[in-house]
């Protein structure tokens, strides 16, 4: 495969080096790799030129921003790799970050050296790669659709024609997806963590499963047994209107600011 790799090239640079040391990989893996410097184009133009003449198929670029940004959008798979400088400085700059970002949207795989710079950018960016791979097996799956984000009267009307809500996340603090479900009256099945398994008592007020297996079985159990859908609704209807109720919870934050105005007043 030719491949163009774009890096900042400043003689004597650590990304000078790592670049150098990557080009390498690249073509003893048997590909053609041309490493330019980012600096020596001026425009996204000059680079679909330079790309056209040399009949490259795919790119590679190092620093998510002086690289990145070049390499997109012009018909071609791109890979990207965390410069430093990217993370550290210019995801602090507002008109940076959004572009970073979407180039991550955009890019096939990004490679961080270290594990504190992938949770840099898993903190300031959802993580391109696996939404896509997400998307790709969405639309490889009957019966499955992926939603966008909606209004939450839309959503609400969503939700009460499903059959049950399915919460699989692997941390929560509290969900509200899950009481929002129970208050909806529809049934949930969701991950036993710890922040689930606070408001879901399993086979009370909902359903809890620990690996795909089990949430295959206990969905299957839902769906041929009215009965145990029918006692998990309403216990679950109960639950969350005597634990989470609106009008308790304004109450609640009412007589707490009171208790501000009376320090204030003190």
């Amino acid at each position: 495969m030719r491949l163009l790799f774009l890096a900042v090239l400043r003689r004597h640079t650590g990304n000078a080096v790592t670049a150098q040391r990557i080009r390498d990989h690249l073509e003893a893996a048997g590909h053609v790799c041309i490493l330019k410097d980012a600096f020596d184009f001026g425009s996204p133009s000059e680079i679909a030129n330079f790309i056209k003449a040399e009949n490259l198929e795919a790119a590679v670029a190092l620093h998510l921003y002086r690289g990145g940004r070049l390499v997109q959008g012009h018909g071609i798979p791109f890979g990207i790799i965390f410069g430093g400088t990217d993370l550290n400085e210019d995801v602090n700059h507002g008109e940076k970050n959004k572009v970073m970002g979407k180039v991550l949207e955009e890019a096939r795989f990004a490679v961080a050296f270290t594990e504190s710079m992938k949770e840099m950018a898993q903190t300031q960016w959802v993580d391109p790669v696996f939404t896509r791979e997400v998307k790709a097996k969405v639309k490889r799956t009957p019966g499955v659709r992926l939603i966008g984000e909606m209004a939450q009267e839309d959503l609400h009307a969503v939700v009460k024609n499903c059959f049950a809500v399915v919460n699989s996340s692997v941390s929560e603090g509290m969900s509200a997806a899950i009481l929002e479900a129970m208050d909806l009256e529809v049934p949930v099945l969701a991950r036993n963590i710890p922040g689930n398994a606070a408001v879901v008592t399993h086979e009370v007020t909902g359903l809890l499963f620990s690996d795909p297996q089990e949430f295959v079985r206990l969905a299957k159990r839902l769906v041929s047994d009215p009965a145990l859908e029918k006692e998990i609704v309403a216990n679950a209807r109960e639950y969350v209107r005597k634990h989470h109720s609106w009008q308790v919870e304004r109450n609640t934050y009412r007589h707490l600011i009171r208790t501000l105005q009376r320090s204030i007043e003190d």
